[in-house]
């Protein structure tokens, strides 16, 4: 995961996804998942995660 042009980590699941948010410093209001104006989603969406390995 990338955010504001810096990598900081892999997102596993949502709450994975949130975290990093969080410890990034956004406002959890502005964390609408499937907005593609604030994701760039690949390889899925909000509805598809991949287990690790």
């Amino acid at each position: 995961m990338t955010i504001r042009g810096e990598p900081v980590g892999t997102a596993y699941h949502l709450l994975d996804l949130v975290e990093l948010m969080r410890l990034a410093g956004l406002p959890e209001a502005d964390t609408t998942i499937d907005d593609p104006e604030l994701i760039d989603w690949r390889g899925g969406g909000p509805e598809v995660w991949t287990a690790p390995g």
